[in-house]
C-alpha cells in the first residue's frame, strides 16, 4: 500500500476565503455594477501610449479628460437585456460605469494628446516633453575636490 505526503498550506484556505469576501463587496458597490478596464501603459519613441481594453464599448461611450495634470478615461457600458424568460447561469461580463486615471508627467501639453478607440482597444498617445539632455546627448560630470 502506497502512501502519499500531500503539503500542507494552511493559509491556502484564507486566500480563497479573502478572494470570495472580494468579489462580494465588488458585487455590492454601485448595485454590482463597478468594474475597471484593464490598461498598459507603453513608453515608446518620445511619447507614452496608454491602451484600455473596452470591450464592447464604442467611442461614443468614452471620455477622456485632462486635468490638474491627471488624464481620466471614463465611460459606461449598458447592459444586455436577454430574451423574456432568459435565466442567467454564469454572469462575468461588466456592465455600468468605469473610471481610470493616472498622473501625467510635469509639461505633458494636453492639447497634443490624440486618442484611437477600435474593436475594443482604446489607444491614448501622449506626446513626452523634450528634456535636455534626453536625446542622447553625451554630458559629462566631473567631481569636484572638496
Amino acid at each position: 500500500m502506497a502512501t502519499t505526503l500531500t503539503t500542507w498550506r494552511p493559509f491556502s484556505e484564507l486566500a480563497e476565503l479573502r478572494q470570495r469576501f472580494d468579489r462580494l463587496f465588488e458585487e455590492t458597490e454601485n448595485g454590482g455594477r463597478a468594474w475597471a478596464p484593464s490598461i498598459d501603459l507603453v513608453r515608446s519613441e518620445g511619447e507614452l501610449v496608454l491602451k484600455v481594453d473596452l470591450p464592447g464599448i464604442t467611442s461614443e461611450d468614452v471620455e477622456i479628460e485632462v486635468s490638474d495634470g491627471v488624464l481620466t478615461v471614463s465611460g459606461e457600458h449598458s447592459e444586455e437585456h436577454g430574451a423574456e424568460g432568459e435565466r442567467y447561469m454564469r454572469r462575468e461580463r461588466r456592465t455600468g460605469s468605469f473610471k481610470r486615471s493616472m498622473a501625467l508627467p510635469e509639461g505633458i501639453d494636453a492639447d497634443q494628446i490624440e486618442a484611437t478607440c477600435r474593436d475594443g482597444l482604446l489607444e491614448v498617445r501622449i506626446p513626452l516633453p523634450e528634456v535636455e539632455g534626453e536625446a542622447g546627448e553625451k554630458v559629462t560630470i566631473k567631481p569636484k575636490a572638496a
